[in-house]
């Protein structure tokens, strides 16, 4: 037998204390595994899906939510803010560029953003069928709404009032996919992207005319629509929706019937941008700024310190499973004395045994830390199932971390080092009186 063969053989004798070992060292990888999937992956994603835009400008409200609302698409919009607002930034010399968002309805769970197509060329996107939209109702659709859809170029579908997809449907009012896009990465592939004017309609509002008045439409489609004759939201139409839903919907419209939009997405031309722009925004009584930068890094720090209290303790469990494994040896060792003994007498070298005995750490330590990979990225997988929150930010179990690998070398290294002591023991041994006592 050679000595893999014999050091798997003790291991199996010793079932329980194995698996106990083994377990242990899982659990505790597998947490690290978890966090280096949750921190890596999300910040990667908040990273690239922020990235260009230097301020988000909304209404009134929390900072943070803005931020989730607007570019991550993944809470509810802080409400509405006028459409002369656009224009307003667009004319400021220190603006590059301002993109503007109407939310509210969405399609099977995935929301329809109203925008432009500066939108799709921020992210990057690029046709893998169709082209861009050119007027109201017509559609381009993200990668990852096309394969769970199974929507189609030339396939129509009805936007539903809120961000669930369970609220009242536009049945009216339907929108034609005319482009399906390739996938970037990025937020843009679980969106539905139309023109500005579809949301607006949706809600049966229209455009500004040439003198920049807004109009209704008809007073036959009002009820349709949800609305009173007077051009108000009917809010009786509207109570089967929770308060989610009816921020949503509201996004499209103002009470009064003006013509609004949800967010605006802006970059910087110059440096200038950043001292003066965010407080000059602020001052306005209906208007917020926030700096994706400055909020993501806000979260993150938060989530920071929850992530190493939790690494902390997984740490200090791979260390306590380090010292499992060095009592367990040990303990082994001190009961096969006479079988090293008898090893030596047979011809065994010391350094061989010395070697058997450090292999049985590095094996227990390599099925623990192999196995806690595989629980790892089951639990996130499952995770990611569960909670399609967590899909839409990005979160996946079929990548690799590079942090993973040093997590299995330092978990090897760790039994390694934990059979040390017991296999420089084999040194000291007195065979002629080891073998004297085991008669």
């Amino acid at each position: 037998m050679t000595l893999a063969g014999l050091s798997l053989a003790y291991l199996k004798d010793r079932a329980l204390n194995t698996t106990l070992n083994i377990l242990l060292l899982t659990l505790s990888v597998a947490t690290l595994v978890i966090l280096v999937l949750f921190s890596s992956q999300l910040s990667e994603r908040f990273e690239r899906d922020a990235r260009g835009i230097d301020l988000v400008v909304g209404a009134k409200g929390s900072p943070l939510q803005l931020i989730l609302s607007s570019i991550y698409q993944v809470d509810v919009p802080t409400g509405n803010i006028p459409l002369a607002t656009v224009e307003l930034l667009r004319s400021d010399p220190t603006v590059a560029e301002v993109i503007p968002l109407a939310l509210g309805d969405s399609f099977r769970g995935y929301r329809i953003v109203g925008t432009e197509s500066a939108y799709i060329d921020h992210f990057g996107g690029a046709m893998a069928q169709g082209r861009v939209f050119t007027t109201d109702y017509e559609a381009v659709i993200g990668a990852q709404v096309a394969r769970q859809t199974g929507a189609e170029l030339g396939q129509k579908f009805v936007g539903s009032h809120g961000l669930t997809g369970d609220g009242h449907a536009h049945e009216e009012t339907p929108y034609e996919v005319v482009g399906v896009l390739a996938p970037t990465g990025t937020v843009l592939d679980r969106l539905i992207v139309t023109p500005v004017g579809s949301i607006w309609a949706a809600h049966g509002f229209t455009p500004p005319t040439t003198d920049g008045a807004s109009e209704d439409h008809d007073h036959d489609r009002d009820h349709d629509h949800d609305h009173d004759h007077d051009g108000h939201p009917d809010h009786e139409a509207h109570e089967h929706d929770d308060h989610h839903d009816a921020q949503a919907d509201h996004a499209a419209h103002s009470d009064g019937g003006e013509l609004e939009v949800t967010a605006l997405l802006v970059k910087y031309r110059s440096s200038m941008a950043a001292v003066r722009l965010p407080s000059f925004i602020n001052k306005q009584t209906q208007l917020q700024a926030a700096a994706p930068a400055v909020e993501m890094t806000r979260l993150l720090s938060l989530l920071g310190v929850g992530i190493d209290a939790i690494r902390g303790f997984a740490i200090l469990l791979m260390a306590t499973s380090g010292l499992s494994i060095f009592v367990a040896l040990y303990s082994a060792l001190r009961q096969r004395e006479g079988d090293m003994a008898m090893l030596r007498v047979m011809g065994a070298r010391p350094s061989a045994i010395f070697g058997h005995i450090i292999l049985e750490g590095v094996l227990l330590a390599a099925a623990g830390a192999l196995i806690g990979v595989a629980v790892g990225h089951g639990v996130v997988a499952a995770a990611a199932a569960t909670f399609p929150q967590l899909q839409d930010m990005g979160l996946t179990a079929s990548r690799l971390e590079p942090a993973e690998l040093i997590i299995v070398l330092a978990a090897i290294g760790m039994g390694g080092l934990a059979a040390l002591i017991p296999a420089l023991k084999v040194f000291r041994v007195d065979i002629a009186k080891t073998l004297a006592d085991t008669r």
